[in-house]
């Protein structure tokens, strides 16, 4: 039994290779689902692969320079209006950073 555990461990690991890949990518999620649901097929693992090996662009920078930023407590993103606040560094429902 125990002579089962290498091999199925690599076929895993091999199988779930490209969600390993882009675990730290902002569609980490997304990657996994794909893979997950359809990388039992070639072509779904494949494009699971490319996904993860492929760069990220620079998020875009938003810059918020309110007149009294004490008297605001939330503004909203002027890319998608999802509210954001004064602690907030990226944006909830785009995913720019945010620069004050």
């Amino acid at each position: 039994m125990h002579f089962l555990l290498i091999p199925v461990l690599i076929g895993l690991a091999l199988y779930f290779l490209p969600t390993l890949i882009g675990l730290r990518k902002r569609n980490a999620g997304a990657i996994f689902a794909l893979n997950l649901l359809l990388g039992w097929t070639l072509i779904g693992w494949i494009v699971a692969l490319v996904w993860a090996l492929t760069a990220e662009g620079a998020p875009n920078v938003i810059v918020i320079q309110p007149v009294t930023p004490q008297a605001v407590s939330a503004w909203t993103c002027p890319i998608c209006h999802a509210v954001i606040s004064r602690n907030d560094t990226f944006c909830h429902g785009c995913g720019n950073r945010i620069a004050w």
